[in-house]
């Protein structure tokens, strides 16, 4: 029988081949299918002023259905669904103000950066402290260019400042 492909958005399958699928996925049915799928993600705002910018629909106003269903290019909504459309956007839009001056007013990007430089004060004169111990105990000559790059991996950075790693010369291997 062969490979079958399915589409999604149609909710149909059909023989899967070169010729088929682009005929498919070129086809009118297959981008209204698309098209209705995306508009269910449409955020009230973007309904709203689309719906807005539409003319009534003649046929869904005298006879309360149409023929061209959700693919028509009219409007199919009334002047109440638009009013409570409309209301629905303001109040999400009331709502997210609030949110975002209460995030704004918890957290400004002056604040995180206040504490950032804080943080990484404290960190440089944590590490200038750990570089004099290294530097005074040990008698390694470490480049200074070296210890100012941070984050090293541990195979470079410098010894354990007590005494550094014991080593004896005449240790036999093997």
């Amino acid at each position: 029988m062969g490979k079958r492909y399915y589409c999604d958005y149609c909710d149909r399958s059909f023989q899967d081949n070169m010729h088929n699928r682009k005929k498919h996925l070129n086809g009118v049915q297959h981008h209204r299918a698309k098209k209705a799928w995306f508009d269910r993600f449409k955020d009230t705002s973007a309904i709203l002023q689309d719906e807005q910018a539409k003319k009534p629909c003649r046929q869904f106003l005298f006879k309360g259905y149409c023929d061209f269903g959700p693919n028509c290019r009219f409007s199919h909504m009334t002047e109440e669904d638009l009013a409570n459309l409309k209301r629905r956007v303001d109040d999400e839009r009331q709502r997210g103000q609030n949110c975002d001056d209460r995030v704004l007013s918890e957290r400004s990007i002056e604040d995180w950066l206040s504490r950032r430089e804080k943080r990484q004060m404290a960190l440089d004169s944590k590490e200038e402290a750990r570089n004099e111990e290294d530097t005074e105990d040990a008698h390694v000559e470490i480049p200074p260019q070296l210890l100012s790059i941070p984050d090293l991996p541990p195979s470079l950075l410098p010894p354990p400042p007590p005494l550094g790693w014991r080593v004896t010369m005449d240790t036999e291997w093997g």
